[in-house]
């Protein structure tokens, strides 16, 4: 499958079999995904795995609470993973890279708070994309959660480091065929082709 395959085919799975995975696919999976860019080669993103049944409930009991499962009409299929990444950045490995010598001129090794644009979110949200990308590959379902809630805890539980901010979650595991289609395909909005612009912005580009 070549990259262009792989992202006409790819969906957000939102309902799983439980079927274990193997932890060496997992592991690979990871380390494949973190070729992604990095700034710097500041290597900031990390991935945690959750696998099996007991460590994607722990996940959810630690990211959701009771209302939000009674009302979620997912929640069932979701929790049905057999797996859980999750997105770690480490924004400290980004300042200090910027902060040493050829790349010092920025001034961005003043800070986070120096940073227009953190590139430790780019960088997250790069390795994000790859993973999801990687599972497609191997024919696996996958989605992505942010980290709305619970993260705090989430971090507390799993004894994430307090630097690092847990940026969401990729879901993992073999499709049921039961996924509930999103509203959000029907919804109005910019076509990709208006998306692209040529010269300046709003100047049109040719197929």
């Amino acid at each position: 499958m070549d990259v262009s395959e792989a992202l006409a085919r790819r969906r957000m799975t939102r309902s799983f079999t439980g079927e274990p995975i193997a932890e060496g696919l997992l592991v690979d999976l990871c380390r494949s995904a973190l070729r992604a860019p990095t700034a710097g080669n500041s290597r900031g993103v990390e991935f945690l795995v959750l696998q099996g049944v007991d460590e994607v409930a722990g996940y959810f009991a630690a990211s959701t609470d009771d209302r939000w499962r009674q009302r979620s009409a997912r929640y069932e299929g979701l929790a049905r993973a057999s797996a859980i990444v999750l997105v770690l950045a480490d924004p400290d490995a980004y300042v200090e890279r910027y902060g040493e010598g050829d790349k010092a001129s920025s001034g961005l090794g003043a800070g986070t708070k120096a940073w227009p644009i953190p590139y430790w979110i780019g960088d997250a949200g790069a390795a994000t994309m790859a993973l999801l990308l990687a599972c497609e590959e191997r024919e696996l379902g996958c989605c992505f959660l942010g980290a709305f809630r619970g993260a705090d805890a989430l971090a507390s539980e799993l004894d994430i480091p307090e630097e690092l901010l847990v940026y969401g979650a990729v879901l993992i595991g073999r499709p049921d065929g039961q996924d509930h289609r999103s509203a959000s395909l029907d919804r109005p909005g910019k076509s990709r082709a208006s998306r692209v612009h040529r010269g300046r912005y709003g100047g049109a580009a040719q197929p």
